[in-house]
């Protein structure tokens, strides 16, 4: 097998590195804004194309514009770490920002309207998701063969709080542009990806290890129809089925779920039998990085979800009674949620700092503790709490999970050797993006069991209280919750468009008023909302519990150091200007100095 390493200038090994931090940083703000800036603009969205997303011919395409995304993204970033690993990190990254730029053009002049355009939105979304995953794919290898050992926590924290903070900047963005013209929320995109990509190609270098190999063709595609199957039967679940107010017994779904974990596990076994595998089984032998993606992947578990069940908390209950309308509560918040990206801002680069010289165990660690801690903290607010105490609990999640990011993602990535680090960093990101969807998954299942046990029969006594005949209070009453809760996330006001104008109009004006109101909705769904909302808080505490363990197993401090085949250097001889991270080449180096081989004790 022929392997090349290519050599740095002479001089500093290092020199363009806060070049590389710039743009890689950049590429990661951009892509995970366009995760969330659709969630708040959504109204906007649907209304520009003339669709209404609440009816039930509608919601595969409102499930799809939500999810489409991230699903392309959590599916590809292993396989475009790998080829990162072969053809180059750079080359890989570069392509990523052409494709993410060319499609952000493509979505916004889109000019279609009603399901025609709905189509073409979803699969702009989904092909501009694939350069997003070049770009998530490969940055993370970029910085580490661009900084040495003990500066990487930091560059890596920068890169991370980017890609965590930028999911709570993208509701704000989407919330501010989405009322004033639907298409800048795509727009905004187009010229951030052009100068991100003009300034790629003309600044970053390839420093790492090239490995030539072939293509795992079948694995890519078994893990590729696996994950889709699994995510897409996940993405159905929180869809109501005949009679059910949810997914979950749908045949179809249960069929991709299960269809979808028969072929990951199949693809598992795969990997152990060819010559060139894409999933790279052998590195789960590294502790540091094992137990760094176990916790990543349980700590999204926590995170993922949260973010949009605190939304519809804020949108549904509290911001009504507030005095906002519920057209105006997706932007309003995206505004009060702020103090969490704060937190991400102001612990992510900290943490990294610190990382770089005691290790990342002590603060990965700490910050999944006190994850969880701010977790049960938020179970004992009430509907209608106090914003002080709400803002200070969320800016205490925000610096927990700083505080953790930036030195788990820096633990992963130091424990890999040279020409593993693109298909190693691509398996942290599917880690990670797939803990998302299915966190949304299981949050909104959580929620809308806790709204099914008792909102039915409250919102069936509430409007006929209100001089709504029994018969059409009946029927709101059995509609699944899932309406209700998807209503109120985009910001319609849900008691009209569940009774429909045609009730109303035959109703007192004050009482159809008040019906319509901030207050009647919010007051009588907080009861059951809470229910589901405890258990959603608890499985959240429980997940960053279990993360805190499994951060805590990852061993001390951990630089992996590259032997000669690492660095892609021939019996015999050594290639100049190839670095060695730190030591002799040949050992590994845990933190109590001591000589370990892919573990550290």
């Amino acid at each position: 097998m022929t392997r090349s390493a290519p050599a740095r200038t002479s001089g500093d090994p290092y020199k363009g590195k806060w070049l590389a931090l710039s743009n890689t940083t950049l590429g990661i703000l951009m892509v995970v804004i366009n995760s969330t800036v659709i969630l708040i603009a959504l109204p906007d969205i649907f209304r520009g194309i003339h669709l209404d997303p609440l009816l039930p011919s509608n919601t595969d395409y409102f499930l799809w514009l939500l999810m489409g995304y991230m699903v392309a993204t959590a599916v590809l970033v292993v396989s475009f770490g790998r080829l990162g690993d072969i053809y180059g990190r750079v080359k890989m990254y570069n392509l990523g920002f052409v494709i993410f730029t060319a499609f952000s053009i493509m979505l916004a002049v889109t000019w279609m309207h009603g399901p025609a355009g709905a189509m073409w939105l979803i699969v702009m979304r989904i092909l501009q998701g694939i350069g997003g995953a070049l770009i998530f794919a490969n940055s993370s290898a970029i910085l580490t063969d661009a900084f040495p050992p003990d500066q990487r926590g930091l560059a890596l924290g920068v890169n991370q709080v980017a890609a965590i903070g930028g999911s709570f900047l993208g509701l704000i963005i989407g919330g501010l542009l989405g009322p004033i013209e639907w298409h800048l929320v795509f727009i905004v995109s187009v010229p951030i990806g052009i100068f991100g990509t003009i300034w790629s190609y003309l600044n970053l270098h390839e420093h790492g290890i090239r490995q030539a190999s072939k293509i795992d063709w079948l694995g890519n595609i078994i893990f590729a129809a696996g994950l889709v199957s699994l995510l897409v039967g996940i993405t159905y679940g929180i869809e109501p089925y005949g009679r059910h107010t949810m997914g979950w017994t749908n045949p179809s779904v249960l069929a991709e779920i299960i269809g979808g974990v028969i072929m990951l596990v199949v693809f598992a076994f795969v990997e152990t039998k060819v010559e060139h595998p894409m999933f790279r089984m052998p590195l789960f032998r590294i502790r540091a990085f094992t137990a760094g993606n176990l916790a990543g992947l349980l700590a999204a578990l926590g995170r993922g979800g949260m973010m949009f069940i605190l939304i519809i908390w804020l949108q549904g209950i509290w911001l009504p009674q507030h005095g906002y309308s519920f057209s105006v509560t997706p932007l309003w918040a995206g505004i009060y949620m702020v103090p969490l990206t704060v937190g991400f801002l102001v612990a992510g680069p900290i943490s990294g700092i610190l990382s770089d010289h005691f290790g990342a165990r002590p603060f990965a660690t700490a910050g999944m503790v006190a994850a969880a801690i701010s977790f049960g903290l938020l179970e004992l607010l009430p509907a209608n709490f106090s914003y002080v105490w709400f803002a200070l609990l969320l800016l205490m999640n925000g610096l927990a999970m700083g505080l953790f990011a930036s030195p788990n993602r820096a633990g992963i990535m130091n424990s890999l050797p040279a020409n593993r680090r693109g298909v190693g960093s691509g398996m942290a990101a599917t880690f990670q993006n797939s803990a998302m969807v299915l966190s949304i998954g299981i949050f909104f299942t959580l929620i809308i069991f806790g709204l099914t046990s008792s909102l039915p029969s409250a919102l069936y006594h509430g409007l006929v209280v209100q001089g709504v005949p029994s018969g059409a209070a009946a029927k709101v009453a059995h509609l699944p919750p899932t309406g209700a809760l998807f209503g109120a996330f985009l910001g319609y006001d849900p008691i009209k468009t569940l009774l429909g104008s045609r009730v109303l109009s035959h109703l007192p004006a004050a009482r159809a008023a008040y019906l319509t109101g901030r207050s009647f909705f919010p007051k009588l769904i907080s009861h059951p909302f809470m229910q589901g909302l405890g258990e959603a808080f608890d499985f959240a505490a429980v997940a960053c519990v279990v993360a805190a363990i499994a951060s805590w197993m990852r061993g001390k401090k951990y630089h992996h150091v590259d032997t000669a085949e690492d660095l892609g250097i021939e019996a015999g001889g050594a290639e100049a200007g190839t670095p060695v991270d730190g030591a002799m080449a040949g050992a590994a180096v845990a933190g109590d100095g001591s000589s370990a081989g892919d573990t550290n004790e």
